[in-house]
C-alpha cells in the first residue's frame, strides 16, 4: 500500500471542499462568533487554512514544542487571504508528500509545551489526524456559515442548499 499517495489524493479531494467552504465567508463577518466559548470566524477560517502545513511540518520534524515555538496565527482580513494562506500551505503539504517515502510516516511525532507532553504519535497518524482537523473544523465554520444564513456548498455531495 502507498500511504503517500494516498494521503496526496486525500488531501486533493478535501482541499476543493476547503476552498469552497472558505470562499464563502464574507469579508466583513471575520469578527462573528456564535457563542461566547466559540472561535471567532477568522480565528477558524485562519486555522483550517493553515493546517495543510502541518503535514510539511510532520514530515520534517520530530515534533512541535510551543515553548519554544509559541502559535502565532497569520493575520488575515479577507477571504482572498484566506485562499492564498490556504493555496500556500496545500503546496507545502504536496511538495513534502511527493518528496517523502511511506518509511517516513513511521517515526514518533510529539506534540508538547515544555515538559508536558500533550501526545506522541506516527508520524503517518499524525497527519491523518491533521487531515481529519480539516475535516472537524470545515464542518464547524459550516455551522457558523449556516447560521449567518450563508448558503453552504457541498462537501461529499449536494448540501440543502444545492439540493433541487
Amino acid at each position: 500500500m502507498n500511504l503517500i499517495k494516498n494521503f496526496l489524493k486525500e488531501l486533493e479531494s478535501e482541499a476543493q471542499i476547503t476552498k469552497k467552504m472558505l470562499s464563502r465567508i464574507p469579508d466583513d463577518k471575520f469578527g462573528w462568533k456564535p457563542h461566547v466559548k466559540s472561535m471567532d470566524i477568522k480565528t477558524l477560517a485562519t486555522h483550517i487554512a493553515e493546517l495543510p502545513g502541518w503535514v510539511g511540518m510532520t514530515l520534517n520534524t520530530d515534533g512541535l514544542d510551543f515553548a519554544v515555538h509559541p502559535y502565532s496565527p497569520p493575520d488575515v482580513s479577507k477571504t482572498s487571504a484566506l485562499l492564498e494562506l490556504l493555496e500556500t500551505s496545500l503546496e507545502d503539504a504536496r511538495t513534502n508528500l511527493a518528496k517523502a517515502e511511506d518509511k517516513d510516516l513511521i517515526p514518533d511525532w510529539t506534540l508538547r509545551t515544555g515538559d508536558m507532553i500533550h501526545f506522541v504519535s506516527s508520524k503517518e497518524d499524525m497527519i491523518r489526524m491533521t487531515l481529519s482537523q480539516i475535516i472537524h473544523h470545515r464542518a464547524q465554520l459550516g455551522v457558523y456559515l449556516r447560521l449567518l444564513n450563508i448558503p453552504i456548498p457541498g462537501s461529499y455531495g449536494p448540501s440543502a442548499d444545492e439540493a433541487n
